[in-house]
């Protein structure tokens, strides 16, 4: 069964902005905060993702990342002084 949501004391600057960011998408500003919730909901929260996050385990080293991005950077600009 859907439900509604009030928000309420909204600064006139942030419906504005809302209202813009609707109108560029063609949709309302209930239709645009319906989508954001719904993309809300799906995501994982911020303690959830790192909970899952954290049992990854991988076999590079440190050593092996920086040698990568230095390989990606380049040399350094002074490296020759």
């Amino acid at each position: 069964m859907p439900r509604s949501v009030q928000i309420r004391d909204l600064d006139d600057a942030v419906y504005d902005a809302l209202a813009r960011r609707a109108a560029e998408t063609g949709v309302s500003v209930p239709e645009l905060l319906r989508a954001e919730a719904v993309r809300l909901a799906a995501r994982p929260s911020t303690a959830a993702w790192l909970e899952r996050v954290g049992r990854r385990r991988s076999t590079i080293t440190t050593e092996q990342i920086v040698e990568a991005l230095d390989e990606q950077r380049g040399p350094w600009p002074d490296a020759g002084r």
